[in-house]
């Protein structure tokens, strides 16, 4: 969590910006205290965001025990997708339709340990545009990478060859090239791009592999 708003904000302007390495998304993530350790971004974050980055992609990241209630402050705020997690959804379908019908983009996230049965059935339905495969539990930046839950986005890949899946939880350098051999072409690398000495390399590593195996696999 960055505290300091100013921070944040060039920190933002600069990983977009050609120099930073030019990202095409900004992650944000909204950590509730209750479905996760932890507590970070409210809307007048996003909003904040969106009054100075007016043509970013916000991809919002809802970690809360009732997302439903979330949806029209951050679609208010500005955010280009809103992810929220399968498991915190007494009726995913609904939450998803309510995304979809605010005119924004819809995403739904699984924690390492949960089955993917329920992005199926979104998937199938057309009732979202993009998988999050988590491979930390959600909270804590700084987690150990688990690789289990990649077979998971082996899967999703083999099913739905055009599909936008994410992957979220210490990605770096060093884990990056599993993530995109298993089929992922969105991924939140965080600390590995924020806290680099040279963002601009980082980015541009990172992004390199995932292209390399996007390329292997025609998408």
């Amino acid at each position: 969590m960055v505290a300091d708003p100013t921070q944040l904000l060039l920190d933002s302007l600069y990983v977009l910006c050609e120099e930073g390495g030019g990202v095409e998304w900004l992650h944000v993530d909204v950590i509730d205290g209750h479905f996760a350790q932890n507590m970070s971004f409210c809307p007048d974050t996003v909003a904040g965001l969106r009054r100075h980055l007016p043509h970013a992609f916000l991809d919002v990241h809802l970690m809360v025990t009732d997302p439903g209630m979330w949806i029209k402050p951050f679609v208010d705020a500005g955010a280009s997708q809103l992810t929220f997690h399968l498991e915190a959804a007494k009726d995913p379908v609904a939450v998803a339709k309510k995304i979809r019908a605010a005119g924004i983009q819809v995403g739904v996230a699984i924690r390492p340990r949960t089955p993917i049965d329920g992005l199926i059935k979104l998937i199938d339905g057309g009732y979202m545009d993009m998988a999050l495969v988590m491979t930390v539990e959600p909270g804590f930046a700084g987690q150990k990478f688990m690789s289990e839950p990649l077979s998971k986005v082996r899967e999703l890949r083999k099913r739905y060859p055009y599909l936008n899946i994410q992957v979220d939880g210490s990605i770096n350098l060093d884990t990056v090239e599993a993530a995109a051999e298993a089929g992922a072409n969105c991924l939140v690398p965080g600390q590995a791009v924020f806290k680099a000495k040279n963002r601009r390399e980082n980015v541009n590593q990172l992004r390199g592999t995932v292209q390399r195996y996007l390329k292997k696999s025609h998408m």
